[in-house]
């Protein structure tokens, strides 16, 4: 059996990256750049107030209290007609350009005004509540990089460049397919050996927020035409996915069925729990991945190869993950030979630590409890018992997508 480890540098070194696409601002979110980017413009593009008030000359003020002339008003959006000269003012609202000759503002809370003439009452610095021109950022200023996956402040700051297309990677067309045929839909009536459909509906949800457009091809029974059926439909794709048939059980159909029509096995077990029956291949042109049927399973599954693969195909940068760590909330018993990942809720402690406690049961039929879960316990192979208030390797599980 392979290491988790191996089986994802395999799969990693054997997808294609996604073509870059022109999309709207409206559209960019969550989506990952294809190139950097550059701005277009200089923000702010002048030298600008930041508070209302008056915009003097600093020397003009170097004594107080002094009282000079105001010759125009200035609102955002417009520019001065006129140079201010010594001795001469002019009142400024934030946003507006300084007029030629100033180089400072005075704030209105720190004047009085009769008629056309003001008096400064406190005196200030050069450049006080003045943004210079570029104060944020230079026309040609590289400010997102390839590989990003945007937020919504990306999203802010690549409209602040005067950028309302943006180069992005096409999303991954991922295809769907759920296999047996225990497994019925939501809703439909359901027989008393049969069970209701959760991993396209998992899965699914788990491609979208990754950045992937999930194709759900629907359930193949379990017989081979019904598998090459559906199976046939994913041509044209990016990625495979199949839930069960993983394994080589009589009823377990995917790898002979797929097999006699263009599937190209790299490798299907896996030393880990739950997941051991993982498949990865290539369906003709198509890569495929199989997950094991049992929807925890499927969804550790997909955590760990699933999302990094599909992350691969984005090239979205950040090179290794990080690995996290918390405080073991409950004693563990040593490991067998296989790597463990357990669910476990996630819990801040007094000092701020996180804390990570494993469900006592973690049979991989239990969604519920993995819907509870913060988190994955990792627990190497052989691993020796492990006491509650030690620290181990946790990997979380977000609320889905983050891009804020």
């Amino acid at each position: 059996m392979l290491s988790v480890a191996e089986a994802k540098q395999r799969i990693l070194a054997d997808l294609p990256v996604m073509p870059v696409v022109q999309v709207g601002l409206n559209e960019a979110l969550g989506r990952v750049l294809g190139e950097d980017l550059a701005a277009r413009t200089t923000q702010p593009p002048l030298a600008m107030s930041a508070m209302d008030g008056y915009a003097v000359r600093a020397q003009d003020i170097a004594t107080v209290p002094v009282t000079l002339d105001i010759i125009e008003e200035i609102a955002a959006g417009h520019t001065a007609s006129k140079p201010v000269a010594s001795g001469q003012a002019a009142r400024i609202f934030t946003g507006a350009p300084l007029p030629a000759g100033t180089d400072t503002i005075i704030i209105q809370e720190d004047t009085t005004r009769d008629g056309d003439r003001v008096t400064i009452t406190e005196t200030v610095e050069a450049g006080h509540y003045v943004r210079p021109a570029g104060l944020d950022f230079a026309a040609g200023d590289r400010l997102l990089k390839a590989g990003k996956q945007l937020t919504a402040r990306d999203i802010g700051l690549a409209a602040a460049m005067n950028l309302p297309w943006l180069p992005v990677r096409r999303r991954p067309r991922v295809a769907l397919l759920t296999t047996g045929d225990e497994i019925v839909m939501p809703g439909e009536p359901l027989g008393p050996a049969q069970i209701i459909s959760t991993n396209n509906f998992a899965l699914a949800g788990l491609v979208e927020a990754t950045g992937g457009e999930p194709l759900t091809l629907g359930i193949a029974r379990d017989n081979e035409a019904s598998l090459r059926t559906l199976a046939a439909a994913a041509e044209g794709t990016d990625l495979l996915v199949t839930t069960g048939g993983a394994s080589v059980g009589d009823h377990d159909l995917v790898q002979s069925a797929l097999t006699k029509v263009g599937l190209s096995l790299d490798f299907w077990r896996i030393a880990m729990r739950p997941g051991k029956p993982l498949m990865f291949g290539r369906f003709g042109a198509v890569p495929l991945i199989g997950l094991p049927g049992n929807p925890v399973s499927a969804m550790v599954c997909a955590v760990l190869f699933l999302q990094p693969a599909l992350r691969a195909m984005l090239a979205v940068s950040g090179g290794a993950e990080p690995v996290h760590t918390a405080i073991l909330g409950r004693d563990l018993p040593a490991n067998d030979r296989r790597q463990d990942y357990l669910r476990a809720t996630l819990t801040i402690g007094d000092d701020g630590e996180p804390i990570a406690t494993p469900a006592q049961r973690q049979d991989s039929s239990m969604f519920a409890t993995l819907a509870a879960a913060g988190c994955l316990v990792v627990r190497a192979p052989s691993a020796p018992p492990a006491k509650a208030g030690s620290r181990v390797e946790i990997i979380p599980l977000g609320g889905g997508s983050q891009n804020v």
